[in-house]
């Protein structure tokens, strides 16, 4: 029982791997991971405060 169980989830596993390492390889040469500092710093140029017209 066991055995049968490793024949269905290895081939699975193996497609989810395959899948995650094409998504992965499609991110970096579509360049989401070129400007990464600028997604980081930009909650710091946020100007929270309130505009002169607003309540």
């Amino acid at each position: 029982m066991a055995m049968d169980a490793l024949f269905l989830l290895l081939p699975i596993s193996l497609l989810f791997v395959l899948g995650i390492g094409v998504a992965f390889w499609w991110a970096i040469f579509a360049g989401q991971f070129d400007d990464t500092r600028d997604a980081a710093t930009a909650i710091l140029d946020d100007d929270d405060r309130p505009h002169p017209g607003e309540a």
